[in-house]
């Protein structure tokens, strides 16, 4: 089982007083996602889930489309490599040497931190996305949205040890939590639950919501829309972009929920 917290040494102050002591810090370690074999990215997060990790995240690249995409997603075996358990391979179903040339030109072999979920994009203009907006019709309940905060929290075991990680949760319309994640980075913890349900064959998420701990911004909403997710709700505020985002995707976008209080900032009509 990975090491998602370490035991650190402090000094706590305490109305003027120091003492040494114990704290428990998140882990924060690279992920290197190879194509075929070839970098492609690198991506700073809390380990767990290392191939959920890296569906979702090429789910978000415009790497995979769906589940038939992958022909197999495998941690490093390779005894020569330095630290192979933060390495994971991926392999394209039918992926030709000049596809996958074409995808590694197009994106810089730089470092994603924890908190970017779009670093090594080479344009403004690759970060849209041609899709039509999502038409979905299903509603959810003011109460049962209000709702999500609590169950979500409920499932931070990390954060209970460490006070410093984010999740993000999958739940169905009527507020149950159907998978969750935990990470160092908001958008990490998005492209765990999401890859999950990719590597689950269970893409489109039309029927579903995703909630999580953090602001909802740019990245965030961006990943639900490419997943078919039509509601992204958040304990924290949406930034403009996202809510631009938001309005063209067909997203309904919901921040500061606190009980059956909260701001909609995008498509109310899914809220009853």
């Amino acid at each position: 089982m990975p090491d998602t917290f370490r035991s650190v040494a402090v000094t706590r102050v305490r109305e003027g007083r120091r003492a040494a002591d114990v704290d428990r810090a998140a882990t924060e370690e690279p992920l290197e996602i190879r194509l075929h074999g070839r970098p492609f990215a690198v991506i700073m997060r809390t380990p767990g889930a290392d191939r959920e990790l890296a569906a979702g995240f090429l789910l978000a690249e415009g790497v995979l489309t769906a589940a038939e995409d992958v022909g197999a997603i495998e941690h490093c075996t390779d005894p020569a490599a330095d630290h192979p358990e933060n390495i994971v391979d991926v392999t394209l179903a039918n992926g030709s040497a000049d596809a996958i040339d074409r995808l590694l030109a197009d994106r810089r072999q730089v470092t994603t931190n924890s908190s970017c979920g779009l670093c090594g994009r080479r344009t403004i203009e690759s970060l849209r996305v041609d899709r039509p907006p999502l038409a979905v019709c299903w509603t959810i309940r003011a109460s049962t949205l209000g709702s999500l905060p609590e169950t979500l929290r409920a499932a931070q075991a990390v954060f209970d040890e460490t006070g410093g990680l984010h999740a993000a949760g999958l739940f169905t319309t009527d507020g149950r939590l159907e998978t969750s994640a935990e990470d160092v980075g908001r958008h990490n913890a998005v492209d765990k639950v999401i890859g999950r349900m990719v590597m689950r064959e269970a893409l489109p998420l039309s029927d579903r919501l995703l909630f999580v701990s953090g602001r909802a911004s740019y990245e965030i909403v961006q990943k639900a829309f490419l997943a078919g997710i039509p509601l992204v709700g958040s304990v924290s505020a949406p930034s403009s972009l996202a809510i631009d985002l938001a309005r063209e995707a067909g997203v309904t976008l919901v921040g500061f929920v606190r009980g059956e209080s909260f701001n909609i900032y995008a498509h109310p009509d899914r809220i009853a």
